[in-house]
């Protein structure tokens, strides 16, 4: 089975990329461990994909056709953080990308990493972006002039 809990934290919790541009999730462990698996969930293809494995002397294992160009790990020499870069970003890799470590039969899953729509590369002319939110209207605070 699978669990989520509070031994693996990743950070960020969201990323919004752009295509072609890199990205990385860090993993902090606060538990032994005989290495750290990456996997993700993909919304769009309902699957959860096994990414890649590397274990503290810094060996990776990868899954079935994932590429060694776009994913790598690197861990901290104190191997209680790891992190997992993704470079050459396509819209295939949005999903949700957690950390995970094996202990006994069962694997613990990190806190999840979603990337969001990975963006077009942005046109040439600049346009202004269109809030989705309301805009409040704060009465009496100067902090509201200084957004935007």
């Amino acid at each position: 089975g699978f669990c989520t809990n509070l031994l693996l934290s990743q950070i960020p919790e969201h990323i919004l990329a752009q295509t072609n541009n890199k990205t990385e999730i860090v993993c902090e462990l606060k538990k032994e461990h005989a290495g750290v698996y990456w996997y993700r969930w993909s919304q769009e293809r309902q699957n959860f994909e096994f990414l890649i494995f590397s274990n503290p002397l810094g060996k990776a294992m990868y899954g079935t056709n994932i590429s060694k160009d776009k994913f790598s790990v690197h861990g901290a020499s104190s191997q209680t953080s790891y992190s997992l870069h993704i470079s050459h970003l396509h819209a295939s890799d949005n999903g949700t990308y957690y950390c995970s470590i094996s202990q006994s039969s069962q694997l613990l899953l990190g806190s999840g990493t979603r990337l969001v729509d990975v963006l077009p590369l942005p046109p040439k002319t600049t346009q202004a972006p269109l809030s989705k939110k309301p805009v409040r209207c704060l009465t009496k605070s100067k902090a509201a002039g200084k957004k935007g």
